[in-house]
C-alpha cells in the first residue's frame, strides 16, 4: 500500500499537475478495468513512472489477495453446510 499512499499524497500536493493527473487517471482505470495508453504514461517523469509501475504491482497483489478472500469465504459456507447422511451415501456409492 505504500505505492497507493505515495499517489494519495502528489495527487492531493498538486492535482492540476500534469504528472498527478496522470496518475490519477491510472488509479480511476484500475479500479474500473478502464484504459489507460502506454504513451500517457510514458509522460510521466522517470519517478512518477516508477511510482506507475508500483500502484500496477500492489493493484495485481490486493486483487490476488480479493480473490483469496472470495475462496476463503465461499469454502467457509461449504464447509458449514449439512454433511450428507452417510447411510445414503454408502449405499449410493456401490451403485
Amino acid at each position: 500500500m505504500i505505492a497507493i499512499k505515495k499517489a494519495r499524497k502528489l495527487i492531493q500536493a498538486n492535482p492540476s499537475d500534469a504528472d498527478s493527473q496522470i496518475i490519477s487517471a491510472l488509479v480511476l482505470a484500475l479500479e474500473s478495468e478502464g484504459v489507460i495508453s502506454v504513451p500517457q504514461l510514458y509522460q510521466l517523469d522517470y519517478p512518477h513512472f516508477l511510482l506507475a509501475l508500483e500502484i500496477l504491482a500492489e493493484w495485481r497483489l490486493d486483487r490476488y489477495y480479493a480473490s483469496k478472500l472470495r475462496l476463503l469465504d465461499l469454502s467457509a459456507q461449504v464447509a458449514n453446510l449439512p454433511k450428507p447422511d452417510s447411510q445414503t451415501d454408502s449405499s449410493t456409492r456401490g451403485r
